[in-house]
C-alpha cells in the first residue's frame, strides 16, 4: 500500500477517533469476506486493522469458513468470517470505517456480488435499527446467508433478531438451505490464527 493512502486513512481515522471519544461505546457485528489472492493474509490484515483503529475495540472473531460464491456464480469461493467490536463511532461513521478499510486492502469496484479483495459488511449494532439507501441495519440479506450466520453464531448466539437470535435463525437457515455451501475451514483458520500472531 502506498505511502500516501496509509496517510490519508490514518488521518481520517484519527478526526474520526476525536469526534467519537465521548460517544458511547456500542456493540456491533462485522462480516468480512474475500475470494482474491491470498485469502487468510487478506483478513488476518483486515482484522489487525480493525484491532488498531481508533473509536473501535476487537471484542471476538469466529473461525473462518468457505463458501459458495453468492449471486454470480462463475468465481472463486470465499473464505468469511465474523467480528464482534465495540464502539463509539456512530453506524454511518462505521460503515466509511469499512469502506476505507476496503479500499486500503486493494477492494475494487466490479459487478455486484462479483468477486472482491475485502468486503466488509456492517450487520447489527446494538440499539440501531437503520433502513437508508446508503446503509440498514440489521443487513437485510443476512438471514438468507449461511456464511454470514453460521460463524456469526459463534460469536453472538444470542443476539435477538426479529424473529428469533442468530442460534435459532442460522439452524433453520442450514436446514433450509442445505444446498448452500458453507464448511467451517480449519486449515484455513489455523492458518489465519497464524498470520496474526506474526
Amino acid at each position: 500500500l502506498c505511502a500516501s493512502r496509509r496517510r490519508q486513512f490514518d488521518i481520517w481515522w484519527t478526526m474520526s477517533a476525536c469526534r467519537s471519544h465521548a460517544a458511547a461505546m456500542a456493540e456491533a457485528a462485522l462480516g468480512l469476506g474475500t475470494n482474491l489472492g491470498d485469502r487468510e493474509a487478506a483478513l488476518a490484515q483486515a482484522v489487525d486493522l480493525l484491532a488498531a483503529m481508533p473509536g473501535i475495540e476487537l471484542a471476538s472473531v469466529s473461525n473462518l469458513y468457505s463458501s459458495a460464491p453468492w449471486g454470480v456464480t462463475d468465481q472463486p469461493d470465499f473464505l468469511n468470517l465474523c467480528v464482534l467490536i465495540e464502539t463509539g463511532l456512530g453506524p454511518l461513521q462505521l460503515l466509511h470505517a469499512c469502506k476505507a478499510m476496503e479500499a486500503e486492502l486493494g477492494r475494487q469496484e466490479r459487478l455486484r456480488w462479483g468477486p472482491r479483495e475485502m468486503d466488509v459488511d456492517v450487520l447489527l449494532m446494538q440499539g440501531v435499527t437503520l433502513d437508508t439507501e446508503t446503509l440498514a441495519i440489521p443487513h437485510p440479506r443476512m438471514a438468507e446467508r449461511r456464511f454470514v450466520l453460521e460463524p456469526l453464531a459463534e460469536i453472538a448466539p444470542d443476539w435477538a433478531l426479529e424473529d428469533g437470535t442468530v442460534t435459532s435463525k442460522s439452524a433453520a437457515l442450514k436446514k433450509k438451505a442445505a444446498d448452500q455451501m458453507c464448511v467451517l475451514d480449519e486449515a484455513a483458520t489455523r492458518r489465519f490464527a497464524s498470520l496474526r500472531s506474526a
